[in-house]
């Protein structure tokens, strides 16, 4: 019996040309020809709603040898059980897959590079330990961990095997790992895992940004995204014909069948790592098809967070999703999760045009108009519609939409392609006037702590609103070894600055004058702030909330209440989209938006949280707060009555 695995190999030697964008329909014939390969993707679908991310970060205050495991196990009958692990090239963040559960996480330097914690390799663990409870669905963040530079005493015992299976290569999934276009692990054959066993492709592979070379600060980053069943080895022809002098390829590279907006969501991750590490203040996109709408997501959801962007060029994107996903959702056996957001009146597609694309984002469209011609569907490029290439939402919104004489897959290999690309790439870098906030100015932001948490400093956030324009605040996310950082360019104009952290107090509402080529200094004392906070999830999971996928319920709340210490604290209900969540964190106003509440500025004592939702039950907890000890995150999962 055909594995799917096999059926997708069998069907790209017929098709080499298409290895990267395969129509929907071939897809959906696959799936329906193959009895094995429908299991298998029901069963990778179902390990999908089952699943949840932990993330956070490794620290050290000295370098290793060796690569960095972090690993999550389970207690089952008494030994531990791996659940997953990933391989780091140095310190940062790191991303784990496990279902649903109770975990422990901890990380080593593994010297010898043998997946075993041997005696005398420096170790850490998150909490003494701490458990971690993973739901089923979403992420689960801040499960950070240092690791000593001398060998410490963990829960785990020496000679604790993390893997009976040793690959010849041990990956780094940390961003900026660095990589050949010609590795093995961007194979065709892994390119379509991603598509059809996004699950497997995520614990083998990861999710992650691979660089060519280090990283220079002299040159201008371009992300490339690959589309469905692609790999970063299919921008090898652009990758060879850009100007390395000026520009340093960077490739994004995750598990194209997964859900659209978990991987923009993991995108912003390793981009935010990567900002937080190198500390540049322009990126340019290209994307290849589907790619685009991770892009585009990314941009929607978090380009307040990361203004980084400033070119970004599409590449055969269906702007308006495809109706054979429509088609392959309502009549296949086996849906492949993307499947979801790429039908045309999918949230998703929606979500894509709930607002304009950013002003200080130079964006191009460019699409093959060499297509099939038939009775029975729509003009096309040969994969996608004309009606979707050609959306008038995005089209609104570019610069220039290009046309050429190519399909859907030959456009990322075409000669006419590449020179239009090169030129609007030296065009734009050259007279960098044209995106306003490059003739901006720039701040400089030093700040200190009046205290120590934990040993944990809590990282801060600087938050720019124009004075006179709405909904145009800048977020800019720092880590609390940003100190006397310069950030920027910013346009120039008159900000209202605010500065602090979830757990810290700054100054709010500085006025700012940010002046062309100019520098101006903000000095801030940061001063701890207790606050109890967490999120909301019901056990009635939606399938919409998948791993990866953060959690936003749609909860009908009565009311969320905090009593103790002498007080009695009301969370306010904010359920507008329009609402400006911002000026509430400023304002240190006591809050639920979107499935997560949090009350401010709690004296030591002991607190009764009480939570009551519609079609729930009460939930009542006791919460202790002691000086200097800050809570953790609640993750609630409320009960149906």
């Amino acid at each position: 019996m055909n594995t799917l695995q096999s059926a997708v190999v069998g069907l790209k030697k017929g098709l080499p040309a298409l290895h990267s964008k395969l129509s929907l329909t071939l897809l959906i014939i696959c799936l329906v020809t193959t009895g094995c390969a429908m299991i298998k993707v029901n069963k990778e679908n179902a390990q999908y709603l089952a699943s949840t991310v932990l993330v956070g970060r490794i620290s050290t205050p000295v370098p290793g040898k060796g690569p960095i495991i972090v690993a999550a196990y389970s207690i089952q009958q008494g030994k531990r059980v791996v659940a997953h692990y990933t391989v780091l090239h140095d310190v940062g963040e790191y991303e784990l897959m496990v279902g649903k559960g109770d975990y422990y996480v901890f990380a080593y330097w593994d010297k010898n590079s043998n997946l075993i914690y041997d005696s005398g390799e420096p170790a850490g663990q998150y909490g003494e330990p701490k458990k971690v409870i993973a739901p089923a669905g979403g992420v689960i963040g801040d499960i950070n961990i240092a690791i000593p530079a001398k060998t410490q005493n963990i829960d785990v015992p020496c000679g604790f095997e993390i893997s009976s299976l040793k690959p010849t290569k041990l990956h780094s999934r940390l961003a900026g790992a660095i990589i050949d276009l010609d590795d093995d692990l961007f194979s065709e054959e892994n390119g379509s895992k991603g598509y059809w066993e996004g699950v497997s492709f995520f614990k083998e592979i990861g999710g992650n940004i691979y660089f060519l070379e280090e990283y220079d600060p002299g040159k201008i980053p371009i992300l490339f995204i690959h589309g469905a069943t692609g790999t970063p080895r299919g921008w090898k022809y652009f990758v060879d014909n850009i100007d390395r002098t000026l520009y340093q390829p960077w490739l994004f590279y995750y598990p194209s069948g997964a859900r659209i907006q978990s991987m923009s969501h993991l995108l912003f991750w390793k981009l935010q790592n990567l900002q937080a590490k190198y500390h540049f203040n322009q990126l340019y996109i290209t994307a290849h098809s589907m790619g685009g709408l991770v892009a585009r997501s990314f941009i929607m959801d978090h380009g307040a967070t990361f203004p980084y962007v400033k070119l970004f060029v599409a590449m055969a994107t269906p702007w308006g999703g495809d109706g054979m996903a429509e088609y392959g959702v309502k009549q296949s056996p086996a849906v492949i999760p993307c499947w979801i957001d790429m039908q045309p009146e999918s949230q998703f597609i929606k979500s894509l045009y709930r607002t304009k694309m950013p002003e200080t984002v130079s964006f191009y469209m460019f699409y093959g108009h060499q297509g099939s011609r038939n009775p029975f569907r729509e003009n096309n490029d040969n994969t996608i519609s004309f009606s979707s290439l050609l959306d008038r939402r995005a089209q609104s919104e570019a610069k220039m939409n290009y046309a050429f004489n190519e399909d859907h897959v030959s456009i990322i290999f075409s000669k006419e392609v590449l020179e239009q690309y090169n030129t609007i790439l030296n065009t734009f870098s050259k007279n960098p006037g044209r995106s306003s906030d490059l003739a901006g100015g720039f701040l400089k932001i030093n700040f200190s702590y009046k205290y120590q948490l934990e040993g944990k400093s809590s990282s801060p956030t600087l938050i720019l609103q124009p004075i006179g324009k709405k909904n145009a605040d800048m977020v800019v996310d720092l880590t609390a070894d940003d100190s006397s950082r310069v950030l920027g360019p910013f346009p120039k104009g008159d900000y209202v600055a605010s500065f602090g952290a979830l757990t810290a107090i700054g100054e709010k509402f500085v006025p700012v004058a940010i002046e062309s080529n100019k520098t101006t200094e903000l000095n801030y004392v940061l001063s701890p702030e207790n606050i109890i906070y967490g999120s909301l999830i019901s056990a009635l999971q939606s399938n919409d909330w998948v791993a990866g996928m953060p959690y936003e319920a749609n909860f009908t709340i009565d009311s969320i209440t905090l009593d103790g210490s002498g007080i009695h604290r009301k969370s306010h209900l904010l359920e507008s989209e329009d609402v400006n969540i911002l000026d509430y964190t400023i304002e240190r106003t006591d809050l639920f938006y979107k499935g997560h509440f949090v009350f401010f500025g709690l004296l030591p004592g002991e607190y009764e949280l009480v939570i009551r939702v519609q079609g729930y039950k009460p939930f009542v907890k006791k919460c202790y707060i002691k000086a200097g000890k800050q809570l953790d995150p609640m993750l609630i999962e409320l009960t149906p009555e």
